[in-house]
């Protein structure tokens, strides 16, 4: 399992991301009230820089006219360029969920985080496309990144990154 230190976990504040380069992959991890989602960074759409430049924004549903309005509150990234909406924790497609999803990466809650992951109540429909996602865990005090834990996106064309060094760790004498 390759597992990378991409940050301190006081380094990413609630509601705030960090774009980080692994595996010639730029991948944007969010902190969503205490939980981490790690995203590829790339709309499948047109390939805009998701993560980096999509407005993080709520979701408002309810159960009909006159009901009353549920809101949560930094749960969605809307794409910069042509206003596509994915949910971060699933990367879920809400704008057009028959024909796009951007991948999405599992992620690994550790003890002392958030457990409840809560998932919208009719209104919005579900579409077939989920974004390519990687699986992110708290260790200690840094949020790290597992690659080999990789859910297969849409992505028409790969975004261009570099590789970042891998902080597994070295072999015991």
């Amino acid at each position: 399992m390759t597992k990378y230190i991409v940050a301190n976990a006081t380094e990413i504040e609630p509601g705030q991301r960090k774009i980080i380069e692994l595996e010639g992959r730029s991948i944007g991890v969010f902190n969503l009230d205490g939980e981490y989602f790690a995203l590829l960074n790339q709309c499948p759409h047109a390939g805009a820089a998701l993560c980096e430049h999509g407005t993080i924004f709520g979701v408002s549903a309810a159960e009909g006219p006159d009901q009353r309005i549920d809101y949560q509150r930094g749960k969605s990234l809307r794409c910069p360029w042509h206003q596509w909406e994915f949910d971060i924790r699933t990367g879920q497609s809400w704008y057009d969920p028959r024909n796009t999803k951007v991948r999405k990466y599992e992620v690994e809650v550790v003890p002392g985080a958030p457990e409840d992951v809560v998932d919208p109540d009719g209104g919005l429909q579900q579409g077939p496309h989920v974004m390519e996602g990687y699986a992110v865990s708290i260790e200690g005090d840094v949020v790290v990144v597992d690659t080999s834990r990789r859910r297969a996106g849409t992505q028409r064309k790969k975004a261009p990154t570099a590789p970042c060094a891998d902080t597994s760790p070295a072999p015991q004498a």
